[in-house]
């Protein structure tokens, strides 16, 4: 057993893993067997349905308005937090903070004029943490499922589960309106509204060539833009929560095969941290420099 004594810790570790990942496959294989069933009465997006808890006039609240609201706190709160304590030597929060103020001032200087830069940075690096917070509490695990609950001292609790606001399409097709209303009213106000109709199209273009050239880039600004801002967003979110739940039990679940459900396991576990580590900062990293993009362009003289 001298090697094993010689062996690295990180070693033994990842050794010993694996030894309880095949043990798991063979004690699932033993009990469970290897043959399985489809499930008629389980729904894969049975997860993302919003329930009603409880009404207040027209607002229903549910788990998607509960994450809204949550993300929104905290973001203020992180926010004003790190405002009121800021120190020299900057703390893990605050270098964070900064790190992610910077990325945001950088991204609107970038693409913007100092003036429209100085007005919008505001809203642009909101939406980056507003996003991005949204984003990762999405991966964190919540007694949310209401329609699924278990018994604690006669308590019926909802189960746990992950759910990200921004796999309700209306969330993000919300903050894509908004940005398509600013840049448009910066466009207005900056060209007039022929003036800025105009300069819409390229630079150069004219001729019969504005018969096709006009409706595209009518198509593409008033419509497309928008579109693109809330389905990229709602999209990535949506396949990754899918994804991880169908690896981390789901599909065991749609096809009655416990087995499956362990020996997929880690690769839900490798998608988790894929999406939490990458795909979310990404895709508000995406949507922010979008927004400042379509801000400076709306005040360009032509493309």
């Amino acid at each position: 057993m001298s090697w094993w004594r010689n062996m690295s810790t990180a070693r033994k570790v990842f050794y010993g893993l694996v030894g309880v990942y095949v043990l798991g496959l063979v004690v699932f294989a033993v009990i469970f067997g290897v043959k399985g069933h489809k499930n008629n009465s389980f729904n894969v997006i049975d997860a993302f349905h919003l329930d009603t808890w409880f009404s207040i006039g027209p607002i229903n609240f549910n788990k998607g308005v509960l994450y809204v609201i949550l993300a929104a706190v905290i973001t203020i709160v992180l926010m004003v937090v790190v405002a009121r304590k800021m120190q020299e030597r900057p703390n893990r929060t605050q270098v964070a903070v900064e790190w992610a103020y910077s990325l945001m001032r950088n991204v609107t200087r970038e693409n913007m004029s100092a003036d429209m830069a100085s007005k919008w940075f505001p809203l642009v690096f909101t939406l980056f943490m507003f996003i991005l917070v949204s984003n990762l509490i999405g991966y964190i695990p919540l007694p949310v499922a209401s329609s699924e609950t278990f018994n604690v001292f006669g308590v019926h609790v909802p189960s746990f589960e992950i759910y990200a606001a921004v796999t309700n399409v209306a969330f993000p097709l919300v903050l894509a309106l908004c940005v398509f209303f600013s840049f448009v009213w910066e466009g207005l106000r900056a060209h007039g509204p022929f003036g800025y109709l105009k300069s819409l199209i390229p630079a150069g273009v004219g001729g019969p060539m504005l018969i096709l050239i006009v409706p595209l880039e009518l198509l593409s600004n008033f419509v497309l833009r928008p579109l693109s801002l809330t389905i990229r967003l709602w999209a990535n979110l949506l396949a990754g929560h899918l994804l991880i739940d169908f690896m981390a039990g789901n599909l065991a679940v749609l096809l009655g095969l416990q087995l499956l459900g362990w020996l997929t396991l880690p690769l839900g576990v490798v998608i988790y941290l894929f999406e939490a580590v990458l795909i979310a900062g990404l895709q508000a990293f995406i949507f922010a420099i979008l927004t400042a993009i379509y801000l400076g362009g709306a005040t360009a003289a032509s493309h």
